[in-house]
């Protein structure tokens, strides 16, 4: 029984002895595994436990050592770090953090009702900026930057300057609900120096602190007296605009501006609470999850596009289905002379009752080459909500109105509006020849000349000549009536120009300014399509396109134009150039709607010429 006590014995020395000098730490300290982290957010390492060390962190990115049994720190930047827990200059423990950027959208938050922004500015700010230097002038388009607080930071990263933010996080606007104003954020490598210089910026700007608040918020107020808050959290830089009085109210009185401008209803326990800057910044800095990023519509929109230098989201807002649209989600795509959009609106209903609107006749057979076209094609009841309103609504009142105010009882409204088959079409054309012989022969002004042709289809005739008849009379405009075996003709004169209204039994045409005879026809449908892609303008398209350069192509055309002396149409050509230089320099824009199953996609393209030295 002597073996007990004396393995007891034993026990108690080996006891001793780790707890004594011979063993430096009962604990190690808990560096963690390998990990990735998002910049900006805050990581812990070491251990809570009564008994942890107490050592020096090393995070490997350039910061100051910290010291204790638990730190966080947040690393500011995306790379791959060492991490060490040091006593003197051994190491004890070690960790390998990978970061990457923390995108954008999870720095919004999921309720955000509409969002612009750049997934990164590294890549996309350079090409927007590029195509807004080369359309508006580099002196306004920096000048612009620089009067948008954050953006002034964006701006001094293209500069070159020292770095306060980081090029492969983004930069963006959103809304919340119930909140009259807007948000920005950008993501920085230093939000204490970031923060500071947008004070500084404001501060040139006109605006003035009024207060600092505990975790770094600055209290501003612009000339107008609109408050603002301007925070940092997780590696954004955030500030919250409250819309002006002007903004925001207009015409309401003083009680409505007070409660409707900056109201927002927080999902809290025990009941709402107002949403001024701080509710707002508290909201922010409460986040937690992935943010906008994950929300499941923008989720559902965005394999529906693709990629982009900026993004738009926007969802309807809550309780308001009444159209059955959900949201929409659009990239703008930048190159140095070319802008595209491309976008889809999400719909519960199908768009235009899941109708397709007749094709345009005059598509098929136009003069060529013009400036201009507008094609509108859907089924007749929704071109007249496009038209007139929908009905009930307060612009189909006011169209009525205004009908009844023209002589058309409430039955002969409702006839006209009626009347439309559901497609019209507009193309425009530049006459140079007349132009230029009216600046020298008329009325000496530079005043467009041209044509436009308009048809319209239709399904009753009657109503639609009776209201022309009814306008014209009404404005004392003197005009022509010619009947013939296909339609009746009204003939007028409008700014000097010619102006001719055919109705026939299922269509109305308009003819307005010079003859286009020695213009050779064709299907100008076709070409458009070739020049902007399939299926615009084809039936169920709403697509719309103006041609700067044809315009520009057809004013240096002529070579000679009776009554004007050679020495004279060069002067003129010269004037006319310098006048044109002073418009940003487009060559030609195009968009295109079309409803599709689930919703519909829509298309915007702008391309730039190069400016005049």
């Amino acid at each position: 029984m002597r073996t007990f006590p004396r393995a007891l014995t034993v026990l108690v020395v080996v006891a001793v002895a780790l707890a004594g000098p011979g063993c430096r730490r009962a604990v190690k300290p808990e560096a963690g595994g390998a990990r990735t982290v998002e910049a900006g957010v805050p990581v812990g390492f070491g251990s809570e436990a009564r008994d942890a060390p107490e050592v020096t962190w090393d995070f490997g990115d350039g910061s100051p050592p910290r010291q204790g049994a638990r730190v966080s720190h947040a690393f500011p930047r995306a790379g791959s770090f060492q991490v060490r827990a040091l006593e003197k200059d051994a190491v004890l423990a070690s960790a390998s953090v990978t970061v990457v950027p923390r995108p954008v959208l999870r720095a919004m938050p999921a309720d955000a009702e509409v969002a612009v922004f750049f997934p990164r500015l590294r890549g996309n700010v350079e090409p927007l900026v590029g195509f807004f230097a080369r359309m508006l002038g580099q002196a306004q388009t920096r000048q612009a930057l620089e009067e948008a607080p954050l953006l002034s930071l964006v701006l001094r990263e293209l500069r070159g300057e020292p770095r306060l933010v980081d090029p492969e996080e983004g930069v963006g606007f959103f809304s919340l609900p119930g909140f009259e104003g807007t948000v920005a954020l950008l993501g920085v490598t230093d939000a204490e120096a970031a923060l500071e210089a947008v004070v500084e910026e404001l501060r040139s700007g006109g605006a003035r602190v009024v207060g600092r608040e505990p975790g770094g918020s600055v209290r501003l107020e612009r000339e107008s007296g609109t408050p603002m808050l301007l925070f940092a959290d997780r590696g954004y830089l955030y500030l919250v605009v409250p819309d002006s009085p002007e903004e925001a109210g207009g015409d309401e009185d003083d009680e409505q501006q007070a409660s409707g401008r900056i109201e927002k209803v927080l999902a809290q326990e025990g009941g709402t609470a107002v949403a001024d800057e701080a509710a707002i910044r508290a909201r922010i800095t409460g986040m937690s999850g992935p943010g906008l990023s994950e929300q499941p519509l923008l989720t559902e929109l965005r394999p529906k596009v693709g990629a982009g230098n900026v993004h738009l989201f926007a969802r309807a807002e809550d309780g308001d289905d009444s159209e059955g649209i959900r949201g929409l989600w659009a990239a703008l795509r930048v190159e140095e002379a070319r802008a595209e959009l491309e976008g889809w609106v999400a719909s519960d209903k199908s768009l235009f009752a899941g109708k397709s609107g007749p094709g345009s006749e005059l598509l098929g057979k136009a003069p060529a080459d013009p400036i201009a076209a507008l094609m509108v094609s859907m089924p007749p009841e929704e071109m007249t909500k496009l038209v007139f309103g929908a009905p009930g609504s307060e612009r189909r009142e006011r169209t009525l109105l205004r009908l009844k105010e023209q002589g058309f009882d409430a039955a002969g409204a409702d006839e006209l509006l009626g009347a439309l088959r559901g497609d019209m079409t507009l193309l425009a054309y530049f006459d140079a020849v007349a132009f230029y012989r009216n600046f020298f022969l008329g009325n000496r002004q530079p005043e467009p000349r041209g044509t436009l042709l308009f048809q319209a289809g239709l399904v009753r005739s009657e109503p639609v000549l009776e209201w022309l008849t009814g306008r014209l009379k009404e404005r004392g405009q003197p005009y022509e009536v010619l009947k013939g075996a296909d339609a009746t003709r009204l003939r007028t004169r409008v700014m000097d120009q010619p102006v001719e209204f055919a109705v026939s039994a299922d269509r109305l045409t308009v003819n307005g300014g010079e003859s286009l005879g020695a213009r050779p026809s064709g299907d100008v449908g076709v070409a458009l399509r070739e020049r902007y892609g399939a299926q615009s303008f084809e039936p169920g398209h709403l697509s719309a396109m103006v041609d700067v350069g044809r315009l520009r192509a057809e004013l240096e055309a002529p070579k000679e134009v009776p009554g004007v002396s050679p020495q004279q149409l060069p002067v003129a050509r010269s004037l006319v150039g310098t006048l044109m230089d002073q418009l940003p320099p487009v060559e030609n824009v195009f968009i295109d709607f079309a409803p599709e199953e689930g919703g519909g996609r829509f298309r915007a393209r702008a391309e730039l010429r190069e400016r005049s030295r």
